[in-house]
């Protein structure tokens, strides 16, 4: 682990960059417990000047030995380095009020010496970290040291379960004590390679769907600080990858392989204890639909039920099944369940059409003209309950040329769920997938509309033909229209919104993505919320590999 400071802020010579207070909290450290162009102006804080930054030099660290073919689109390959800081050079302008940190996680590194690993989701985690002060930029990233990274890079070799990698046991003995320390957790990963979330009370976690990949990050220096360690006696081995997280709440679901269903629990901020909300009982089988994330209202859970559901045996193999720790079962149909927050009671519980999804987007109450619920409406990035799209994720297919039209077809899949008592919800596509190029994952909203009714989503969509996302797009839920962003050739993660301090329209604001090029080169870009035009951007010293998820850190 790096000392402390090694990687704090940069001062410049015209601004100094506020460093992040630290707060004293404490948390487990390896089993132990620590204690557009106007006139500037500083009134308004929608101005924003023309901004050609002091380039200065980076701090890096000697580059990842690359086991892995370079011709491949840079996306798809492992980071160069293990740790890089500095300024950026911006073009175009940055608004004076973007003070903050947007921190982007995802896997980065997919080799160990001489093996690649063979899917999106087995590498190792690279958290990346973008500061706006003053219309500046300053850019690092760095591996989050989890036990998984530092074993595989101490032993040249697989130590712990990933995705879909399994450590090679040298005899059947070792093999059968690799079985023994799956049933108690201990050879899962604890590679946080998928979010990265900012607690109420300030602590910055990285996390996966293995419990023990929860690891505290500093977001300034991007140090790991060590796990986050869960107080009470809940137990479970894994929980949703995407919790909701709030400034005044934590709240995410446990499922439980042995007897089917899922816990929802709540956790409260400057604490690690989770308190039980209440228990959703799987209405299908054999055992619970995957849980990669879920939505919430302003007074309910809810709970998805999707027919693709964990399987205890592909867990125990060896090699990887098709569809990994999963196995579709469409015969067991999917439900929609609604939970209220305050009670845990389960007020609405419907079966709905087929569906495939990792991430849902959001989700309100529909309401009656007398203020009473009648309806719940959840939307979601819905690939049209084809379970390929995780076999679409290996790297051997996303290193395939890109020309290939080969990315299964997706939609914004909106769920109404009813709550009279009826048996059944709706899933219709929300607007024509065609209006986003029938590509639709990696979204994000104004986070002051969450559990809100909200027309505008942020997103990943397609341009065809192509094998992956690899347009920005941004969703007009109320008009039914898109508006997209493209680079030929590149490859663009997650747009995150941030909003303007102070706006009264939804859309106000700006969104951010890394994009990696197919010249093997790679920035970061900003456009505005509103008309969804490109704003600024900055080059980064090298292209960097494709991420999942982000957060974003205000400044103190």
């Amino acid at each position: 682990m790096a000392s402390p400071g090694l990687y704090s802020s940069i001062k410049l010579p015209s601004k100094k960059f506020e460093s992040f207070n630290r707060v004293e909290h404490k948390f487990s450290f390896f089993g132990k417990t620590i204690p557009i162009r106007k006139n500037i102006s500083s009134e308004n804080p929608k101005l924003v000047i023309s901004n050609v930054a002091i380039k200065s030099p980076g701090i890096s660290s000697p580059s990842i030995q690359e086991g892995e073919d370079n011709r491949k689109h840079v996306a798809w390959t492992s980071v160069k380095q293990e740790r890089w800081q500095g300024e950026l050079h911006v073009q175009g302008e940055i608004p004076l009020w973007l003070n903050g940190t947007y921190l982007r996680n995802g896997p980065g590194l997919w080799h160990i010496g001489d093996y690649n690993f063979r899917h999106l989701f087995d590498g190792y985690a690279t958290i990346v970290r973008l500061h706006f002060e003053g219309g500046r930029l300053v850019m690092g990233h760095r591996q989050i040291e989890s036990e998984a990274y530092k074993a595989s890079r101490k032993n040249n070799k697989l130590c712990y379960r990933e995705f879909s990698e399994v450590p090679k046991q040298d005899n059947f003995l070792a093999y059968i004590g690799d079985l023994a320390s799956l049933f108690s957790g201990a050879s899962l990963t604890d590679n946080a390679n998928t979010g990265v979330v900012k607690l109420g009370d300030g602590r910055v976690v990285c996390l996966t769907e293995t419990m023990k990949g929860s690891i505290v990050i500093d977001p300034n220096t991007l140090d790991t600080l060590g796990k986050f360690e869960y107080s009470d006696n809940l137990g479970w081995l894994i929980h949703s990858a995407h919790p909701i997280v709030t400034d005044s709440e934590f709240l995410t679901l446990l499922p439980d392989l042995i007897n089917p269903g899922y816990l929802v629990v709540r956790m409260e901020p400057g604490t690690n204890e989770r308190k039980f909300i209440g228990r959703v009982d799987c209405r299908g089988g054999p055992s619970p639909g995957w849980v990669h994330s879920f939505p919430v209202t302003e007074h309910y859970v809810i709970v998805p039920e999707m027919p693709l559901r964990y399987c205890a045996q592909n867990l125990l193999k060896a090699e990887p099944s098709p569809l990994y720790k999963f196995e579709w079962h469409p015969e067991s149909k999917a439900f929609m369940h609604v939970m209220c927050k305050t009670s845990g009671k389960i007020v609405a519980s419907v079966e709905v059409p087929l569906f495939v999804t990792f991430h849902f987007i959001n989700a309100y109450e529909e309401k009656d003209e007398d203020g009473r619920v009648i309806a719940v409406i959840a939307d979601c990035c819905e690939h049209s309950a084809n379970v390929t799209i995780l076999q679409n994720l290996t790297l051997q297919n996303l290193r395939s040329p890109p020309d290939q039209d080969v990315l299964p077809d997706a939609r914004v899949g909106r769920f109404r769920i009813p709550m009279d008592g009826g048996r059944h919800g709706s899933l219709e596509a929300a607007l024509d997938p065609n209006e986003h190029g029938r590509g639709m994952d990696m979204c994000s909203i104004n986070p002051n509309f969450l559990g809100k009714k909200y027309r505008y989503a942020y997103a990943c969509g397609a341009q065809r033909p192509c094998h992956f996302p690899n347009t920005l797009t941004k969703i007009d839920l109320m008009g039914k229209k898109a508006k997209n962003w493209f680079d030929e050739g590149s490859v663009p993660s997650e747009p995150f919104f941030v909003p303007r301090p102070g706006a009264t329209e939804e859309d106000d604001g700006v969104v951010i993505s890394m994009i990696s090029e197919k010249n093997g080169e790679g920035y970061a870009v900003l456009l505005d919320g509103s008309t969804f035009e490109e704003i600024a951007r900055a080059k980064f010293p090298y292209g960097l590999p494709y991420g999942l998820h982000g957060c974003w850190v205000p400044n103190k």
